[in-house]
């Protein structure tokens, strides 16, 4: 995953306006208490951060896509 697909999935997912703030402000715990935007700027891939904040907020499995089924989101690395 790109980091500019994270963002349109973030933005597709919650919203433009609630996807900035959550980026932002809200710690993983799945990440060491980081941010989105902290994790991605220490280098951790976007898949890897996308799928802990859909874990951390309970985002189902059939809307991580952002609503479209053709986008094809990487899964979790195992």
């Amino acid at each position: 995953m790109r980091l500019s697909e994270f963002w349109l999935l973030i933005n597709d997912v919650f919203g433009e306006t609630y996807a900035s703030t959550l980026a932002q402000d809200h710690a993983l715990t799945a990440l060491g208490s980081r941010t989105c935007v902290q994790a991605l700027d220490d280098g951790i891939a976007p898949r890897d951060v996308w799928h802990a904040l859909c874990d951390e907020l309970d985002v189902p499995l059939d809307r991580r896509d952002g609503g479209d089924r053709r986008r094809v989101v990487p899964p979790r690395r195992r």
